[in-house]
């Protein structure tokens, strides 16, 4: 499986499914896009956060493998998640999905998958900066401790990511040619004293990277 970025803004996702598993998948998702999530009983965590002010729709209802294809039809999703307990009821889900062209994302199995299913990966993010790590479905728990661990490793970056936007906005602008520009941001990237000033402040960042721009472009 080869990792995509997908868009899913002003998309709906129907979630099958509402115990811990939807409930994960369900407030993942509604961080973009609306989530609709059909079950006969919820998580308690997920009727908190339909409760609150957000973008997910609780249908208390029992899905079976006859009426999904009625579910799909009635929420038009981009992407159908089959979180349920029941590995028919999963199926079902998953089948339907594929037979409307939709992504799918089944819970219940690892290792390969049919065209067109989808593995949601572990995700960690500093601002605008966001690493997806995954098993193939495989290990979970490793997906979890290696999020962890990455977290502490792109601290700041976030912050890098937006200097350095404002940084080539602002050289394009000047007419700095398109060489020099790709070398000046490499620089700043790279430079300690670039990510320490971070650390203390966008201006104290905005003053080293300034200096490590000058070298380059005075050169």
């Amino acid at each position: 499986m080869i990792p995509l970025y997908h868009d899913l803004s002003d998309e709906t996702v129907l979630v099958v499914g509402g115990g811990a598993v939807g409930r994960r998948k369900a407030l993942n998702f509604a961080e973009e896009a609306r989530v609709v999530v059909v079950s006969p009983a919820f998580d308690d965590e997920l009727c908190e956060a339909a409760a609150a002010p957000s973008s997910i729709e609780l249908v208390r209802a029992l899905p079976d493998t006859e009426t999904i294809p009625e579910w799909i039809d009635r929420v038009s999703p981009a992407l159908v998640v089959a979180a349920t307990d029941d590995r028919a009821v999963n199926a079902a889900a998953e089948a339907a999905a594929l037979e409307a062209g939709l992504l799918v994302n089944r819970t219940d199995v690892s290792g390969g998958r049919d065209p067109g299913s989808v593995v949601v990966p572990a995700t960690v993010a500093d601002g605008p900066v966001r690493v997806a790590i995954s098993t193939g479905g495989r290990s979970p728990a490793l997906s979890k401790t290696l999020r962890e661990r990455i977290g502490s490793e792109i601290e700041g970056a976030g912050a890098m990511a937006e200097l350095t936007g404002t940084l080539r906005e602002e050289l394009s602008e000047a007419g700095v040619d398109p060489s020099t520009r790709r070398e000046a941001i490499r620089r700043v990237v790279r430079s300690e004293g670039v990510w320490k000033g971070l650390q203390k402040g966008r201006s104290k960042g905005r003053n080293e990277a300034n200096n490590v721009i000058e070298e380059v472009v005075d050169r």
